[in-house]
Formats: structure tokens, sequence, C-alpha cells
């Protein structure tokens, strides 16, 4: 497996920017032996001016390093009622992908209707060689897993697949481990991670269509009480998966950025998994 560095790790709250300039997260992944970086609209995206993205990926290579996904507009990871209509029109995110050199972009579905624009959108990305991922992810069509891969099998085209994330999994009750990934495995196209304790009076709430609301905490990746990694990565090296890996902790709330990323190598890296 790769290891990847979201620029999540050093997002402001309302997801729309970052706290630090986007090289200082280059120098920190290429520093810490980080492949890639993982981009979001709030580094760069569909309203960034193309020679200031382009200029991003040459950033990026002088870096020693590749973009390992792109979140190419903020509704997205947002999840909000807009998340998927970039789905409905989904050039200007196959732009943003083809300037930064990546050929794989998350997007959301909410409803039954956003399958048929899934379609549409995943035929359009197939003429530029890039793929389409959702992300298992809390109130979407892609929460439980038996419920996600109903849906990649309706919409059934070979560039689309799903982003493994666990911590997501968990919210909503639903298993992660091995027998898990051996069923998510045809479909897989990226991993990401995070990591929450679920407390009924825990500081955060996220609504769930399967369970409810659910209480938790934000605690990091190497924080014992949440996220079985043992149990994750040794499922993904069963099923033999050799792509991105990466790093997608929100933790503006709990360290800084350079912290962040220091302590999520060193704790990942300790699994002797990743080249």
């Amino acid at each position: 497996m790769k290891l990847s560095l979201s620029v999540r790790i050093a997002e402001a709250a309302c997801k729309t920017k970052l706290n630090v300039p986007f090289r200082d997260i280059l120098d920190l992944a290429c520093e810490l032996g980080y492949r890639a970086v993982c981009m979001r609209a709030s580094a760069g995206g569909i309203d960034t001016p193309l020679d200031q993205l382009e200029q991003m990926r040459r950033d990026v290579q002088d870096a020693g390093l590749s973009v390992s996904m792109v979140t190419a507009d903020s509704d997205v990871p947002l999840n909000n009622d807009d998340g998927p209509n970039s789905l409905r029109n989904i050039g200007p995110s196959l732009d943003v992908a083809a300037a930064l050199g990546c050929d794989l972009i998350r997007v959301c579905l909410k409803t039954d209707a956003d399958i048929e624009h899934a379609q549409r959108a995943a035929e359009q990305a197939a003429e530029r060689n890039i793929r389409l991922a959702h992300q298992c992810h809390t109130t979407t069509l892609f929460e439980q897993v038996d419920r996600s891969l109903e849906v990649l099998e309706k919409i059934g085209r070979p560039n689309f697949g799903l982003i493994y994330e666990p911590a997501n999994l968990m919210l909503c009750g639903e298993k992660y481990d091995a027998s898990a990934l051996l069923r998510l495995k045809p479909w897989l196209m990226n991993v990401y991670v995070q990591n929450h304790a679920l407390d009924p009076n825990g500081p955060v709430a996220l609504e769930t269509w399967c369970l409810g609301v659910r209480r938790f905490r934000h605690i990091p990746i190497w924080e014992a009480g949440g996220v079985d990694f043992d149990s994750v990565l040794t499922g993904l090296q069963a099923i033999e998966y050799d792509g991105f890996f990466t790093v997608h902790q929100a933790y503006a709330e709990i360290m800084g950025p350079r912290e962040a990323a220091v302590e999520s190598a060193g704790y990942l890296q300790q699994f002797g998994c990743f080249k």
C-alpha cells in the first residue's frame, strides 16, 4: 500500500479553506515518507483558476509526490443536498483532476435519482481515463455494505467504485473487517482512515439513516477505543490491496497539522505494510 496524506489535516472546520499554505502540506508529506496527497476543494477545486491548479501539480511533482484523489467541490465533503450536483455536470471536476494529474474523483449520491446521473458521469469520465468513487459515508447511499454493493451494481460502470472508510462503517454499526473487505474488493478504489470513539455523551453528533443520531469523540488514529486498525490493515493485506491508504482525519480540533502528520505516519508505518 502507498501512504497518502489528505489536505484535510490542515482544513478549517468550514471545509472550504486551509489553515496553512498548501506547500507546507507538501513539505510535510515529503519529509515524512508519504507517497501522495489527497486534494480537496479547500486547497484547489472547480473554483480555482486552471493555471493555479497546474502550478499545484508542478509543486506536487517537484516534491516527489502524486495526487491520490481529488474532491473537486466543497459540497461533496459537506455531504449536503448539493453534494450530488457535480454528477449532473461532471466536466468541471474532470478538468480539475486532469489539471492535477489525477485519475480518481470523489463524488456523492444521496438518493436513487442520483444513480442515473452517476452512470452518465462515469461514462464521461471514462472518455478521459478518469474514475469516480464514493466514500463509505453516513446519510448517503453508501452507509451500509449491502446497500453500497446494491448501488454499485446498479451503476454498473467499471470506472465507478468505492472508497473504504472504516470509521463511518463503525458509526453505522457495520462490519469493516476482512469479511467486509472481501465483499468490497471488486469495487475498491481507495482507502480513507480517520478515528472516532463512540460515546453517548460525546461532543460530536452525526446523523445516520440506519441508526439515527450517533454521538462520538474525534480521537487520533493511534488512540485506542475507536476503529480497530489492526483489523483494518489485516483485512486490507488479506485482499492484497495495494492502492493508496489516505490519512483523512479532521485534526484541526485535536492538534496541529505537523503533529498529526508525524504521529499518523509513525503509527501506520509500524505495521510494515506500506511501500
